[in-house]
This record gives structure tokens, sequence and C-alpha cells, in this order.
């Protein structure tokens, strides 16, 4: 295994054409600042970003030497909810600042027990999946939100 350039640089999705390579990751190691981490072809680099960003799948990383690095969502085990009143239950899952993934019929969140019995009680219909992770960004659309603070 021969390591590659180091990434100090991400390009968003859109900004770049032509991948040399791809990095499958999770929600959670899609929120970096420093990382080694390893490519779909077996083959490392460090991640040295000036701040912590927060990656989506289709994002990149573009490596000293030129290369890029597509980021793709892993699959993931997800709580997959539905039920009669969907936007009740996305409120209620907002205002516990939960990460959620938003589609028409059912809404994705990364399985708490906490946050499934409160759904249960809610009327949520339940059931475990496993797949990639892409909830929706922050208040403004993009990165992820943390706490209240400003």
């Amino acid at each position: 295994m021969t390591d590659l350039h180091p990434a100090h640089t991400i390009k968003r999705h859109g900004q770049w054409d032509h991948a040399d390579d791809s990095c499958v990751l999770t929600y959670d190691d899609r929120f970096l600042r420093r990382k080694r981490l390893l490519t779909s072809h077996n083959r490392g680099f460090l991640v040295d970003l000036a701040h912590t960003e927060s990656l989506n799948h289709g994002d990149a990383f573009e490596l000293e030497g030129g290369q890029i690095i597509e980021v793709i969502a892993a699959k993931e085990a997800l709580l997959e909810i539905t039920g009669a009143d969907l936007v009740r239950l996305a409120w209620h899952i907002g205002n516990r600042h939960c990460p959620c993934q938003l589609e028409p019929g059912r809404l994705l969140i990364q399985n708490d027990h906490v946050i499934r019995d409160m759904l249960t009680k809610l009327g949520a219909t339940l059931r475990d999946v496993s797949e990639p992770f892409i909830p929706e960004g922050g208040a403004y659309g993009h990165g992820r939100t943390h706490s209240h603070a400003h």
C-alpha cells in the first residue's frame, strides 16, 4: 500500500468532473479536520484541513498532487420513520436536534433508543434499515447544527 499526497482542499459537488478514486465514509466520519483515510483502492492519504468541515456525498478531496478522491456516503444502520402525520414527527425529531434525512413519505435518522421510544409513543411506524445517510443541512441549507450558540 502506498500513501497518496495529503488533502488540504475540499471540492464541493459540482466543482469537479473526474475522480481518481473514492472514499466511503459514514455520516459521522464525514465531519473532520485532520484524519488519515483509505480510498476504495486501499491507498492511504492524510486529510489536513484548516477548519473542521462537514462533507456531503459527492464532495471530493483534492490532494496536493492534483488527484481527486470522491466522497461516497457509506451504508449505515438507520431508523426509517413513516406515519400518518410525518410533518409532526419531523418537528419532534428537529426539536431534539437530530440529523434527519427528509424524503417524500419517510424520514431517516441514526438509530437512537430514546428517539425510537418517543416516536413509538407518537404513533410512528419504525423500521431498521441499512442505507447511506444524507441528512438535511443546517438552518441555512449547509453544514451541521450542533447547538444554539452563535
